[in-house]
């Protein structure tokens, strides 16, 4: 690494112990994002942004490579070989059908001031079915899957107000441009091809129970 944390330690004139660095290291590639406006992230967010490059150079070993986005102020790490990372159909499908709505979203200039975008169930119900042919997750379920959204720094689930219909709605980050990528879309192309191979394995073995 470029500097070790010792030495920025004694740079920061004892404000920062090693530790500190430590802990944003270790913040950062398990929460995949650290935005500024996190109160609890915010003081590993500047660190990692004050001494980005030994930040870059510490975590390119593990295959990790760090992005930081200045307008919206946060820092994203994102692995160079993510296929060993188990995410489910439903998972993918929720974070492609809120980046879809996202980037309707800034193509209509709909972003608020932290480059998040509000996204109401009523909506999502109608992505799903203009999107993906597919009913939305029922609430109990959508709750966990946007619980799964929140870990990896895309989406947080805002409850409603009581005189509100709708029990909750989705606020998406702005990392998820980052993060929902190509990767995700080979995920679901991957998921597809699974339940065709499923699908043909089911039908060989009903035509040999007939022919038996």
């Amino acid at each position: 690494m470029k500097r070790s944390w010792n030495v920025l330690s004694q740079l920061s004139n004892g404000i920062h112990a090693v530790a500190d660095f430590e802990r944003a290291a270790y913040r950062l590639v398990t929460e995949q994002v650290l935005y500024a406006s996190d109160r609890g992230a915010r003081t590993a967010y500047h660190l990692v942004e004050d001494h980005f490059d030994d930040y870059v150079s510490a975590l390119a070993p593990l295959g990790i490579r760090l992005e930081r986005n200045a307008h919206y102020r946060y820092v994203v790490a994102l692995p160079a070989h993510a296929e060993g990372v188990p995410v489910t159909l439903e998972e993918t499908l929720l974070l492609l059908v809120l980046r879809q709505r996202y980037d309707e979203a800034a193509r209509q200039g709909d972003i608020e001031e932290l480059g998040e975008v509000v996204v109401e169930l009523p909506e999502l119900q109608e992505a799903y079915q203009a999107l993906i042919a597919r009913p939305m997750p029922e609430v109990g379920t959508l709750r966990a899957l946007a619980r799964t959204a929140r870990r990896w720094g895309v989406a947080r689930l805002v409850d409603s107000e009581a005189d509100d219909p709708q029990p909750f709605h989705l606020r998406v980050r702005p990392a998820i441009v980052d993060i929902v990528g190509e990767t995700w879309l080979q995920r679901l192309d991957q998921h597809n091809r699974d339940d065709e191979a499923g699908d043909d394995e089911a039908a060989g073995t009903e035509e040999d129970d007939a022919a038996a």
